[in-house]
């Protein structure tokens, strides 16, 4: 284990753990949790560190609390961005502030999976301007700006900086969104009307079918998070049989653990010593999405009436599972988690 991943683990079980239910819903605690993130230089491993310590990270920031392992998450992806920038002034201004969060970016570009894009660019004297609604922005109020993707008259694809901010006839934001789980991170619409993005806030551009190919070769990227949720339904199990001291909890307890960990070691192997089978990833992925399904689902069983209370961390945690199962969600994902779901996918 690295020092990193040691100093995260730490300040996760020590200052996270114990406040997951109030940052589930407290903005401001969740405010304070990010930061508490950035005092330690953790909000640009996607950059720092090597990608081994940046999955097991956000294995165990899912685990600890979905609101705070998706906020920067959105953070993380936009530092992997611009560290891959061609722009070399826009990497001067932000390379060195994202780690510590005195800059703070999200992201704004799953729509270009959508054909027609809802948000397109044209160009025009000095940049491009931008039309159209993003579906979803995570982290108003908490990020200043955010990567915006657009789609070109050409099919490649612009990405750029552009405030998180209502700007009068240009930018215009939604109420956050009352969502099922990590109602928290403040997600909104933003509609952009002729937004100006002038050349030197461009990040970089994409050929056509960008996404779809990044989707495609990245597809166990998510399974990370499922299988950190997965651990935290079976962390409330775990509690339960220890307290209840029923056989059958315990059994519960030590059957879906043998099957995580199985699959975790699978995961990890997949994703770092690629795997010839192109099929395999996809099994993979919805084996995690099923185990975190069903981890948490048996955490809700055991716990009994008591999960139905909001705050409950069984409850919370099978409404994590919820977004895990639909994030970064492409056809191929989707179908085959359908199929995992009837019984019918093959098994690994």
């Amino acid at each position: 284990m690295t020092r990193e991943l040691e100093i995260a683990i730490a300040y996760l079980q020590e200052e996270v753990a114990p406040r997951a239910a109030e940052l589930d819903c407290d903005r401001a605690a969740l405010g304070q949790a990010l930061a508490g993130l950035g005092d330690l230089e953790l909000l640009a491993l996607s950059v720092t560190a090597n990608e081994e310590t940046f999955r097991y990270f956000q294995e165990a920031i899912a685990r600890y609390s979905g609101a705070l392992a998706f906020l920067q998450t959105q953070h993380q992806s936009a530092a992997a961005m611009l560290a891959r920038s061609p722009n070399e002034a826009l990497q001067r201004e932000y390379l060195p502030h994202l780690a510590n969060g005195s800059r703070l970016v999200g992201v704004g570009f799953s729509h270009l999976r959508r054909h027609p894009s809802p948000v397109r660019a044209v160009p025009t004297e000095g940049g491009y301007l931008v039309d159209g609604e993003v579906p979803w922005v995570t982290g108003w109020e908490f990020f200043s700006e955010f990567i915006v993707g657009a789609a070109l008259p050409d099919g490649r694809s612009v990405f750029g900086v552009v405030p998180l901010s209502e700007i009068e006839g240009k930018i215009a934001l939604s109420a956050p969104m009352q969502l099922a789980a990590m109602t928290s991170t403040q997600t909104v619409t933003a509609r952009l009307d002729r937004w100006f993005l002038p050349d030197s806030r461009v990040v970089m551009f994409k050929p056509p079918g960008w996404l779809e190919e990044h989707s495609r070769k990245n597809v166990l990227h998510h399974s990370f998070a499922a299988l950190g949720c997965a651990r935290a339904g079976l962390d409330v199990l775990l509690e339960v049989a220890r307290k209840r001291k029923q056989a059958f909890v315990l059994e519960a307890f030590a059957a879906l653990d043998r099957e995580l960990t199985i699959a975790r070691e699978a995961i990890f192997a997949a994703h770092f010593h690629l795997d010839s089978d192109a099929r395999n990833p996809l099994i993979l992925r919805a084996t995690a999405i099923e185990l975190a399904v069903r981890c948490t689902h048996a955490a809700i069983a055991a716990s009994g009436g008591a999960a139905n209370l909001n705050d409950h961390p069984a409850g919370r945690a099978y409404r994590e599972a919820l977004v895990y199962t639909v994030t970064g969600q492409t056809p191929e994902v989707m179908a085959a988690t359908l199929e995992r779901s009837i019984g019918n996918f093959a098994r690994g």
